[in-house]
């Protein structure tokens, strides 16, 4: 099959496939009342999986393939579902909060870390720590470890951005899209375990679970990163060595070291005292700009896959939250595929709401999970902005297929280990709990 070259057609086959859909539903409807569906599915979520469908196959194109997906299920909301109000469903109501903070601390992540991954590259230290790894195949090793560390009390996205940069830099622009894949991954597997090291974890600890449930995610991301850190450190390896820099001339620019340590300082305080990290990344960013020099021209670069992730995001915030299956280890493990293609963020919030999980190993399915594909963690599509050609999904997945390997194995390791345990809905106990004190 030949894709159309030209961004105008392939926006027009995404519009036609997604309105083939809606055009017939929307006859079958006509006058009944009734939110459609074909067999058990509602088309919310089909309609969704034909965006996704269309990422995977028009990767050149994605931002105008998601805006489109997301068009296409705000119009049938807007026909077919009388109870749909898309003011309230961004800005909240007294009683529940809308997708506002989700979407403006995304937002403010994705530009933010852009500047902050430029800030790193300029100060140097990237050439300067090849002199310190291991001059083989485990440098990528420690590299990707590093990561990982750094993730599990930092952003997954800005985890993903450092060590974009500094493999670059190592590898003199030549990384393999395997390690690409195993950079994602080490950045969601630091953070599966941590309440401040991942989106997903995050919103678990906003939403009332306890920091200590998701501690046992560490089991199965140190299992999974056995498998694809040494397997993505040697595809690197075999593709591109590190190379050491031994010119004397360069030195760190500790003014720009100083804006990055102000950023990650920031970040982490706001999401500790505002729930919003994005605000102290920006509140850094402006101090910086003070004594040096700021790169906005990167806000130009990854602004189409900050609309983008937005998209997925809004869509997926759009989906019957009914519709998910009952919690159990299987739907557990099975939700971890599903974050593939279905953004881990809003994923999480579909799982709190319906309440019942090992939030533990719910915290590595969705959060490590979405590592098996580019577009499937925030992370992922935060670091195609630096490498284009991380969108070709087919070449993603098959190059980091140690990923999906790794997810497998964690998981059961854990499951072995630890074992499923899940929680009460912990919104529903701490209500009962509210309403019995005073009969007390």
């Amino acid at each position: 099959m030949i894709l159309p070259a030209s961004r105008t057609s392939v926006l027009r086959i995404a519009v036609i496939l997604l309105s083939l859909l809606v055009i017939p539903l929307s006859a079958f409807a006509a006058g009944t009342g009734i939110i459609p569906s074909i067999g058990p599915v509602r088309v919310e979520f089909i309609l969704f999986a034909v965006t996704l469908i269309c990422v995977a196959v028009f990767h050149h194109q994605t931002m105008y393939v998601a805006l489109s997906g997301l068009a296409a299920i705000l119009i049938f909301k807007f026909i077919f579902d009388p109870g749909f109000n898309l003011w309230e469903h961004i800005a909240g109501t007294p009683e529940k909060e809308g997708e506002w903070r989700i979407l403006l601390n995304l937002l403010g992540l994705l530009f933010g870390f852009a500047i902050l991954a430029k800030h790193f590259e300029e100060s140097h230290l990237p050439e300067i720590l090849p002199n310190f790894l291991p001059n083989n195949w485990f440098g990528g090793v420690v590299l990707l470890f590093a990561i990982m560390f750094l993730s599990s009390f930092l952003d997954n996205i800005a985890a993903a951005m450092i060590g974009g940069t500094m493999a670059m830099v190592l590898f003199k622009g030549k990384v393999h899209l395997g390690f690409l894949a195993a950079i994602v991954a080490a950045s969601n597997a630091g953070g599966a375990g941590s309440v401040v090291g991942d989106t997903t974890t995050t919103l678990m600890w906003i939403d009332g679970v306890n920091p200590v449930w998701v501690f046992k995610a560490f089991i199965a991301s140190i299992s999974s990163f056995l498998i694809f850190g040494i397997a993505g450190a040697l595809q690197q390896h075999k593709y591109q060595p590190i190379q050491r820099f031994n010119d004397p001339n360069i030195k760190l620019d500790w003014g720009k070291l100083m804006i990055v340590f102000l950023i990650l300082v920031c970040a982490i305080t706001t999401n500790y005292t505002l729930d919003f990290p994005a605000a102290g990344v920006w509140i850094a960013i402006l101090i910086g700009a003070t004594f040096r020099r700021t790169p906005w021209s990167e806000m130009k670069k990854s602004w189409k896959g900050t609309v983008f992730l937005m998209s997925l995001v809004t869509c997926a915030s759009l989906m019957p939250v009914e519709e998910l299956p009952p919690a159990s280890w299987v739907s557990a493990f099975i939700l971890g595929f599903v974050s593939a293609v279905f953004d881990n963020i809003p994923l999480t919030k579909l799982c709190l709401e319906q309440g019942g999980y090992d939030w533990g190993m719910l915290a590595y399915t969705v959060g490590f999970g979405g590592s098996m594909i580019w577009f499937g963690s925030s992370a992922g599509v935060a670091l195609s902005n630096l490498y284009p050609q991380a969108k070709n999904t087919v070449l993603y997945v098959k190059n980091g297929w140690h990923v999906t390997v790794a997810y497998i194995v964690g998981f059961f390791v854990m499951l072995g280990v630890a074992g499923w345990h899940p929680h009460p809905p912990h919104k529903e106990s701490h209500q009962k709990v509210t309403t019995e004190i005073p009969n007390n």
